[in-house]
Parts: C-alpha cells; structure tokens; sequence
C-alpha cells in the first residue's frame, strides 16, 4: 500500500474510533434521557435528517430544457423542480464523458485526485471515499440505480450502496458499452426501493436516454421525428414525473434535498462534433443543476459552479462532517441568496488522449474567461461569447495562461497520485499468472505533441470515416473503401479508418484482406486496443488460432487485461485447437472481469463439456450444466446455451430434458438448423414419429438447398422412416 493509500486507511480507521465513541456517548445520553424529568423531555426537539436524492441525465443539455429558455422540448417536469428550488445557470461538468463525470460528482474531485479520466480503462479505487459511504457511515440506507454499462458496479461507483441496481438488460449480440434500460425501468425500479424505505435515505437515480443513438419510444419518436435528440429530453421528462410524483404524493419533498444535473452535454454538431468525448467546449460541458431543499427559496443563480461543488453542498445542507479532501466548495451560501467567491473550474477531455493517443485536452474558466491547453490553444471570453466562436488565445499571453493552468493542476493532484488505470484485483493477476500473462503492462504514452496531434485536427478524419461508413450502408462501396484509403495515405495514426475498411471488407466476404488492413494499422499503431481486437476476431473468423494466441503472448496493450471480450475470443481459439484446460481459464478470466456475461458462460460451458468427455472427469462435465444455466437466465432470448443444455442432458440419457431445451433454442432461433435437426431425431428416438415427420419434413422444405447429396439421402430415409 502507497502513502496515499495508508492516509486514507488511516483516516478511515480513525473515522471508525471515532464512531465507536459517538455510539458510547449516545448510550451514556439514553440512559440520561431515560431518567429525564417528562416536563423537560416534551421540550425537546428531535430534528430529523433530510433524505437525499440525486437525479443525473446522461449527455443532457441545458439549453433543452425549458427551464434554462428551450422553445422545444418542453419539460414541465423538470421544471416543477425548478419552480421550487435554485436553478444555476452555469453549471461545468469537469470531465466530458460518463465515468470520469459522475466520479467527480461522487467523489467531489477532479480526475486529477481521483485517477478516472474516461469511460473503459479505468476504475474508481476502493480506498477513495464515495458520497454514499459518507453518508452510509451516519446510517443513511443508500440505493443507486443506473441506466448503462458505463456505470457497472465492475468501475467502482457502487461503493457505499445498500443496493447498486445496474440489472439492465444483458444479450449475447450486443457490444457491452451499448447496454443501457429505458429511464422508465430505471425509475419504477427506484420507486420500489424507495417505497420500502424509512428515513434517511439516499437515492441516486441515473437516466441514459438522450445518450447516443438516440431512439425516443413513441409518442416521442414521431412527435419529434426530426429532433430525436429532443425526443430523448422530452420522454426523460415524462418519466421523471413519475418520480415526482410519487414524492409529492408522499410529501417527500418537505425532508428530502433534491439535486438534478446532466453529467455532460452533447455537441450535436456544434465545433464538427456530432456528441461528445472529444472537445471540451460548452456545448459539451455546460450542465444544467437544480437544487432543492425544504429551507430553500426558489431562484436563479448565475455564478459559475462545478460538479465537484456538489459533495460539499450535500454535507452542508444535511448539516454533516465535511471531508477533508474535497476540492469544491459548498453552494449553501448561494441557496441562501450569497454570492459565491470567484474560483477555477478545471476542466479536462481526455478520452482522445487515452484511447487514441491524441494530444491532451484540459484547461479551467475563470471570471468569465475559459482557456483551453491543447498544441492549439484557444480562450475564449464567456461573458459575450458563450459559444466559443471567437478565439482570442492569438492575442493573450499563452505562456501566462498555461502556466496558470499548471498551477491549478498541482493544487488538484495529491503528493501520491492514485492509478485508477490498475482495475484489475490480486484473484485476477494471479488467473493472469496462471495462463502466463504477465499483468500490468503499460504502453508508454506520447510526451509532445504538435498541432498535427490536435483533436481539432484529427477529429475531421473521424467525420470523413463516418462519411464513408454511410457511404458503404448506400451501397456505394468501392466509393467508401476509396475514401478510407484515402484516409490511410494522409493520416497513418488514424486508428478507426484502418478498422471501418477492415469492417467493410468483412461484410463482403473478403477477411482476408481485412487481416491485411489491420495488421497495416497495428504496425503503424501498436498500442491500438481498437485495432488490436478487431484483428483478433478477423483471425478468428478464418481459424487462424495458432495465430490469435501468438498476437495475444506477445502484445503489450494494457487494455487487454480488462476487456472480458478478449479473453473470450482467446478462450475460443484454444478450445478450437482441442485445449479446454487453458481455453476454461481463458474464459474464467473474463468472467472474473464480468460476471454478467452470457456467452462467456456458454462458452465456458462447452469448454467443460468437451474437457469433461474428452478426460473423463465427470466433475468437469458436470459444472456445464451450471454454466449453461447462468447463460440462459442472464439472457433467455439466447440460442446456443439451451443447444449445449440440451446435448449435456442427452449425454446423460435424459432425452426428455433434451427436447425441451432444444425447443426452447428454436423457439429463440426458429433458423437454428443443428436444434431443428437434433430435436426432431430426439423424437424420432423416443417414439414420436409424427413430431419428427413434421421436424423432418419442414428441415428439408428449408434447407435442403444447402445439403449434400449424401446428406439429403440420409435425410429421405428419416423421412420414410417416421412414415413406417
């Protein structure tokens, strides 16, 4: 353990003495309450804690609301809540992307304290405070529930919560940074908690919606065919009602501290950026924030706050200790009517940086002027130019600024820095030791940078690969591959070009040349992830494994630690060379990562199922049947798993077991050809010929097309067979 890591320890072990006196002190005052005289007792006054409720809207603008001027959508709910509390008008996420953002808030510090600076590669460490802890430790029952996977509990949020709800849907097909539940879910989840609750309380509810791609359920989606982003706003509104109803209803608002805020905006194609994660300009960071509290009047606050203001208020409103380490500072002055002293906001927008190796993107506002650090500076004066079209860093003194920003930076960053990049536990490292990786390797980062490293330089390359991706869905793809190669011979270190070519060249059957173009961009880029893993499954999908294991040995990328969709292509290409001992690891080890994982169980199943049968271990075989089972209640609309299920039951001569999983596979698949073939000689086996005839007869009415004549003989004879 670091110096940083043994302070916290030792503040928490002293946080801990202290409440072990608190608790025998307040044995001593019972008793002394217990013999109070009944007239002094009636006098008392028992002053109850408010609950806490915190509403954050993933990718939300302010300027949608109507509450902050939008003409359109209308948001009366939100509104309502602003009607009763204090709007803040200039309200600054300190990071641009989902992760790093609510840690801020969580945390009340910057990525500079708490290590997280972007969504995929990074966690929140277990030595650091959270809020919920906080208030856990003065008997707040705490619940979180979260709209998107880039909130798991895996990064470290869930700290501190009685209940971390993050039971979003989870399938077998889809990428996991693109799962996500509707708000609706998310709130009636809340409210069932929240009924069960008696004071105090602390409530988180996160809402994902107006995240891209926008997709608003209907009314919404017709209603503002054109505006979906808009449509997203509006049906968040209407589900928030929910929410507020039910504490009006309840008469929650008279006891409980509202706070509602955006975790960043988006862009919409404002500075050529179509959402966010890249820039850092105020259409990305500018977030609404309503605060509402019972002793609060309603009104308009116009000083410039952060996200990281946010802890502290919480503790001064509730009347609690305040943390010694937060970096922002209370707004309790400003809901009372005060003006707030003139401090830096520090801002950052590090994704490109981290993901792509772009140059770093950080700088801070103050008195109304936001400086942004980059190989092309930019300053900007707010008070007359909020949207940051005029550039005035050409006639300031740069150095001055930069210099400043340095400071500001230092003030932020404690002695011993936090490595939030280390997600991975010993459990982890040691089932990394045992496939004989070693863990923790780091790709060294970039140290200088020139304009041509600048996100607004290199951000119109990714607009033109987009372009050209449309380009290929039109059907125009000799046009669009033109385009990407073109892409290619200007800028090398451009890493989605290389993997949108490969990708069309997969589509249409050519993964040979795919492999070509991404080992072309691993050799121009090798610490590209993004590459990397995408060459994996291309040479996967010609059986390349000897291949797969050897670019797995010998890379160096730090994300391949991380990712559970790595070590299930890894497990996948030993189990296809007959090795089901380190393809089970493989696949534990991403489970270790992910827990939820479907086709990590399915695929871990049939590692065991094959290990079993070839070894003879019948204890092997036998957790199959475990892992088939956590495939099918994680997803049930997942084929394969009932397909393995079925055949583990049939080894074990429980055909009737067998039927029913494969019927359940071609319920979820009705094009699943090797269950309709399997279940219909299942009931050919067990007597049921007219089951089978029907099977059989339909098998071939669809696919006898793609049959050999051998096999469509076979098949007539099974046919006459159930006939007989």
């Amino acid at each position: 353990m670091d110096f940083f890591s043994n302070r916290i320890a030792e503040q928490r072990s002293d946080m801990k003495k202290i409440r072990s006196r608190t608790r025998s002190l307040l044995v001593f005052l019972l008793l002394a309450i217990i013999f109070v005289p009944p007239s002094l007792y009636s006098q008392r006054k028992v002053e109850k804690k408010l609950n806490f409720l915190l509403i954050t809207i993933d990718t939300l603008r302010a300027d949608r609301l109507s509450c902050y001027g939008s003409q359109y959508p209308k948001t009366p709910n939100i509104d309502s809540l602003a009607a009763r509390g204090v709007l803040f008008s200039r309200a600054f996420a300190n990071t641009s992307t989902t992760l790093p953002s609510h840690a801020n808030i969580l945390l009340g510090t910057t990525p500079n304290h708490h290590g997280v600076h972007e969504n995929l590669n990074f966690v929140v460490r277990e030595e650091l405070l959270t809020l919920a802890e906080h208030l856990k430790d003065i008997d707040y029952s705490t619940g979180a529930f979260v709209g998107a996977y880039a909130l798991d509990s895996r990064f470290g949020l869930s700290q501190g919560f009685d209940i971390y709800d993050d039971k979003y849907s989870r399938f077998h097909s889809v990428n996991l940074v693109s799962l996500e539940r509707k708000a609706e879910a998310v709130i009636e989840a809340a409210l069932e908690w929240l009924q069960g609750r008696t004071s105090p309380w602390f409530l988180w509810v996160h809402c994902w919606d107006p995240h891209s791609p926008y997709d608003p359920p209907e009314p919404f989606k017709t209603q503002y065919k054109d505006y979906l982003y808009e449509g997203e706003v509006a049906y968040v509104d209407l589900i928030l009602g929910k929410l507020f109803d039910y504490m009006k209803e309840n008469n929650l608002f008279d006891s409980t501290l509202v706070i509602f805020t955006g975790d960043h905006g988006e862009s919409l194609g404002q500075h050529g950026e179509d959402t966010h994660g890249f820039f850092a300009y105020n259409s990305s960071i500018w977030s609404p924030l309503i605060i509402s509290s019972p002793e609060t009047a309603s009104r308009r606050v116009d000083d410039y706050v952060s996200h990281i203001d946010i802890f502290p208020t919480v503790c001064d409103v509730l009347a609690i200790n305040r943390p010694s380490f937060l970096q922002g500072a209370s707004l309790l002055p400003a809901l009372k009517g005060k003006k707030l002293p003139e401090r830096p906001i520090y801002f950052e927008s590090l994704y490109p940086y981290y993901s792509r190796g772009w140059a770093p993107l950080k700088g801070f506002i103050l008195k109304k002027k936001k400086f942004i650090d980059s190989p092309i500076p930019e300053l900007y004066d707010l008070s007359d130019d909020f949207d940051e079209l005029n550039n005035l860093a050409e006639r300031k003194k740069v150095a001055q600024l930069t210099s400043q920003l340095k400071d500001i930076i230092q003030a932020l960053t404690p002695s011993e820095k936090i490595d939030a990049a280390q997600k991975v536990d010993r459990e982890t490292r040691e089932k990394l030791a045992s496939l004989g990786y070693i863990s923790s390797v780091r790709v060294p980062q970039k140290k200088d940078f020139s304009a041509r490293d600048d996100v607004k330089v290199l951000l119109p390359y990714i607009n033109r690969i987009g372009e050209g991706w449309k380009l290929y869905k039109k059907g125009n793809q000799d046009e669009a591959i033109e385009l990407l190669k073109e892409i290619i011979k200007e800028r090398k270190d451009v890493d989605l070009a290389y993997k949108q070519l490969a990708s069309i060249y997969q589509e249409t059957g050519n993964p040979e040349e795919a492999i070509v173009i991404l080992e072309q961009g691993l050799e121009a880029l090798p610490s590209s992830y993004e590459i990397f893993i995408e060459y994996i499954k291309a040479l996967i999908s010609v059986q390349q494994y000897d291949k797969v294991i050897s670019s797995f040995e010998k890379t160096s990328i730090r994300e391949v630690e991380y990712d559970p969709e790595i070590w299930s292509n890894l497990g996948t290409a030993y189990a296809s060379k007959g090795n089901f001992d380190q393809a089970i690891k493989a696949f534990e080890m991403g489970l270790s990562l992910d827990d939820k994982h479907p086709e990590l169980y399915h695929n871990l199943a049939n590692a065991c199922y094959s290990q079993g049968l070839q070894s003879r271990d019948s204890f092997t075989y036998s957790r199959c049947f475990e892992y088939y089972k956590k495939a099918i209640e994680l997803d049930p609309e997942y084929p394969a798993p009932y397909y393995g299920l079925g055949h583990a039951y049939r080894q074990q001569g429980n055909l009737g077991g067998a039927i029913y999983c494969w019927e359940k596979a071609l319920e979820a698949d009705p094009d699943f050809r090797h269950a309709h073939l399997d279940l219909a000689l299942a009931y050919l086996n067990t007597g049921n010929k007219a089951k089978a005839l029907d099977l059989l007869s339909e098998y071939k009415k669809r696919y006898s097309h793609l049959m050999a004549p051998t096999d469509k003989e076979r098949l007539d004879a099974l046919i006459e067979q159930c006939r007989k």
